[in-house]
């Protein structure tokens, strides 16, 4: 379907913008590789202060890195209006996770500019840090420390995975900025690609989201006995590794078996002593459990504890369950939800209610102010792969929704 003619930004400017950013860590199979805080992060952010630079816009950096780029307001005093998401990729990442959300809201900017439109909140662009968790975890750290989830000095001890301390990275980088993180707004808007098929099998055009889901992770110590392969009979072994899989089999039962959107994967497994011909004595692996209720999610916790209980017990291993990270499902705020989906049917786009499967910076910023997102497709529903992909015409019309919901909720004088 082509684009009609009424959009309020330059669809052709947008796309510019992501192609530029997507040569910044370009990887061999076209997708993106900017760990939080690499040199190729820094390589990102310092392009994206270039560009909010030259729109006029005052950037500033707070204590854990975030940045935020603001066009000011007829009001000065007024709280600013946000929009924004985040620059770092997973190690194999694609071009526009995070990405599309960050530069659809500077085009949303320029076109303001371009329009010479005044807002009577100030408009503001946010990155976020380490939104992705990858190098460093947990993710979405930046925006947990605004919004109270994490302490500063929590975040800033955090070690990577290659040894690096974040509060380091972030001095060697030149973003240990020294604003506060205690930042004020009014409401805060995200566009995302969806990361998932829905709206692409049902041929629509933006994803209204009306909230997003709860998440648990765990990570998982198995401990059995480690012994020679061969002379150990079958039925007196205590392997790890078997009981491990049995526990995995469960998990995948359990989002099976559970209805309305559960989602449940084990994501990292490891074996040791990572020997041919010694029964494992030790098995490590993660659970991520998900769903969009929160009696249902509890329910999940508890199963799959008791699952876990009884495999161990069985198989004569011992089993450590460590709560790693949670979030509850998070509900949008109806009145910024209603201006994304009035924005989709003025322009005429197909358009449905989603909930988000993935965490989100605005799932944090949600427990503090007025919080909406904005979904577009992705093809095949693929992310968190270089193969990653949109439209041109899909992101111009998630810009032009985002652009619509920011002015009716920044409002004009």
């Amino acid at each position: 379907m082509s684009l009609p003619s009424n959009l309020p930004i330059n669809p052709d400017r947008l796309w510019a913008s992501l192609a530029a950013m997507a040569e910044v860590g370009a990887t061999a199979k076209g997708g993106s590789c900017r760990l939080a805080l690499s040199d190729e992060d820094k390589a990102g952010r310092d392009l994206f202060v270039s560009w909010c630079e030259d729109a006029g816009c005052t950037v500033s950096v707070d204590r854990v890195g975030n940045i935020f780029a603001r066009r000011p307001g007829s009001d000065p005093g007024l709280p600013p209006v946000v929009m924004g998401s985040h620059l770092d990729t997973q190690p194999t990442g694609g071009r526009f996770d995070g990405v599309f959300g960050v530069l659809a809201g500077l085009e949303v900017i320029r076109s303001l500019n371009d329009r010479g439109l005044a807002t009577r909140h100030p408009v503001e662009v946010a990155v976020w840090t380490n939104e992705e968790g990858s190098r460093f975890s947990p993710p979405m750290m930046g925006s947990g420390v605004v919004t109270g989830v994490f302490g500063l000095d929590e975040i800033l001890g955090k070690i990577a995975q290659d040894g690096a301390r974040l509060g380091d990275e972030l001095v060697r980088t030149g973003y240990a900025g020294d604003a506060p993180v205690e930042h004020p707004m009014h409401a805060y808007l995200e566009a995302h690609i969806e990361q998932g098929p829905v709206l692409e099998v049902e041929g629509k055009e933006i994803g209204v989201v009306t909230g997003a889901q709860g998440q648990r992770w765990y990570e998982v110590t198995v401990t059995g006995t480690e012994a020679h392969a061969g002379p150990t009979p079958m039925r007196l072994r205590r392997d790890a590794l078997v009981a491990s899989a049995r526990m995995v089999q469960a998990v995948q039962a359990l989002g099976l078996e559970t209805p309305g959107d559960a989602c449940t994967t084990v994501g990292i497994l490891d074996v040791h002593p990572h020997s041919r011909n010694v029964i494992p004595g030790r098995v490590f692996f993660t659970v991520d459990l998900r769903h969009p209720d929160a009696a249902t999610l509890a329910g999940m916790d508890r199963r799959f504890r008791e699952d876990v209980a009884a495999i161990a017990a069985e198989a004569g291993v011992t089993a450590e369950v460590a709560d790693f990270w949670e979030f509850p499902p998070t509900p949008f705020d109806r009145t910024l939800v209603d201006r994304v989906r009035d924005a989709a049917a003025g322009f005429g786009f197909s358009h449905r209610d989603i909930v988000s499967g993935a965490g989100h910076d605005a799932v944090y910023v949600a427990g503090k102010v007025p919080t909406a997102m904005v979904f577009i497709p992705c093809e095949d529903g693929i992310s968190h792969n270089e193969v990653e992909n949109i439209s041109p015409a899909d992101g111009a019309r998630g810009a032009a929704v985002l652009f619509e919901a920011l002015v009716a909720t920044a409002g004009t004088p």
